[in-house]
């Protein structure tokens, strides 16, 4: 297992960064594990999970969080934040220490997705060194090491027991109570498709109405990633992005998408983007369990027509 004594000046990673640090390590502390976060959507149309991917090809020395796994598996809601417990015994049973600095990252195939979802859990949770390798895709393209199957077997550590940090998710009923409110400052953003937000496309999951919560503001992913190494963009072209949108940088903040994976890649680009000065949460939910809890009669599921029909003449 390769470790280093040094430590990131920010909270996004470099694969050249992040190989330095590997190389460089020694076997005290603070380590770097790199932790992969891989997972796909239910509909994935080649059928990929997070842990074959990993199996496949991971850092040397990398881990597998599992999302659906480390979660709260009695919710009807997939991979909600798990119990300080449930989070403690994970932490342990990958043989992570409370001092060691992780670094999260994603599948080579869609480069940024849901490893910021991870890397959120474990801050929310208080983990106190926590980075994003932006990317694993560039990381493979730039010839870094890689290696295949089910990776290091490691000693399992006594995790402390953590307590999560409430002031950075939102629940559903806080996120009612800003829809329902028409001059609320709160700024929901949702990362979803546009066509996903509008209602003409749909969910992934069956049975599940597509639109957007009353109020909320279309950001989707693919707007914030560079189209060809799927990096987050710098700081200055997401902060032009957020501007266009007219999203106000010191009003409170709710970033939203389908199941709370995708939002978190909007909660790291308004940090890029220097959009700190108001609260930013993450809807834990999102639109699953909205679509899923709202009541018909509120009209709280908004959705945009592509076109209107013309008048007939009399």
């Amino acid at each position: 297992m390769a470790t280093s004594q040094r430590a990131f000046g920010t909270y996004l990673v470099s694969p050249s960064e992040l190989n330095t640090a590997l190389k460089s390590g020694s076997a005290t502390s603070p380590r770097t594990i790199p932790i992969c976060g891989s997972w796909f959507l239910p509909n994935d149309a080649q059928k990929r999970t997070g842990s074959q991917v990993f199996k496949q090809g991971h850092i040397p020395g990398g881990r597998f969080f599992d999302l659906d796994k480390v979660s709260d598996t009695s919710s009807p809601y997939p991979h909600m934040l798990p119990s300080p417990e449930v989070f403690r015994d994970a932490l342990s049973a990958l043989g992570v220490k409370r001092d060691d600095r992780l670094v999260v990252y994603d599948t080579a195939e869609l480069g940024i997705f849901s490893a910021p979802r991870v890397a959120w859990t474990l801050k929310v949770f208080g983990h106190p060194s926590v980075h994003l390798l932006n990317n694993f895709k560039l990381y493979v393209g730039q010839g870094f090491p890689v290696e295949k199957g089910e990776g290091e077997k490691f000693e399992k550590t006594d995790y402390p027991l953590p307590s999560l940090d409430k002031s950075r998710v939102a629940s559903f009923e806080d996120v009612r109570a800003i829809a329902k409110e028409s001059t609320s400052e709160v700024q929901v953003l949702d990362a979803r498709s546009s066509g996903r937000w509008q209602g003409v496309d749909p969910e992934p999951r069956p049975g599940l109405s597509s639109g957007h919560i009353p109020g909320s503001i279309s950001v989707p992913v693919p707007e914030l990633l560079d189209p060809t190494t799927k990096t987050l963009l710098p700081g200055d072209k997401l902060k032009a992005i957020f501007e266009s949108k007219g999203i106000d940088p010191n009003a409170p903040i709710v970033s939203s998408c389908g199941t709370g994976v995708t939002a978190t890649i909007i909660d790291t680009a308004l940090v890029e983007a220097g959009y700190v000065s108001g609260s930013r949460r993450v809807y834990d939910g999102s639109w699953t369990e909205w679509a899923m809890r709202v009541n018909p009669e509120e009209s709280l599921i908004e959705k945009v027509e592509r076109w209107r029909r013309p008048c007939r003449p009399e």
